[in-house]
């Protein structure tokens, strides 16, 4: 059985459009997308293959430090 770990997205809008996406306790998983759907949609791929090979190997996963995040502006 697969442990279900939560994780806190970042979504940043970029001047030239669109929104880049980041995983702050997962160092590297970032994402783009046009929109805030397609963000979050490419942001739960880009953590799928960021973390795949982490739960294939049993290794430990990263602990989530969950904190409050504002929308960036």
């Amino acid at each position: 059985m697969v442990k279900q770990h939560d994780y806190d997205v970042v979504f940043e809008p970029q001047e030239e459009g669109g929104y880049t996406a980041y995983v702050p306790d997962l160092p590297g998983c970032i994402s783009e997308g046009e929109t805030l759907e397609e963000g979050t949609e490419m942001n739960w791929e880009a953590m799928a293959l960021y973390l795949e090979p982490t739960e294939e190997r049993g290794w430990a996963l990263q602990t989530a430090e969950h904190r409050r995040v504002a929308p960036a502006v």
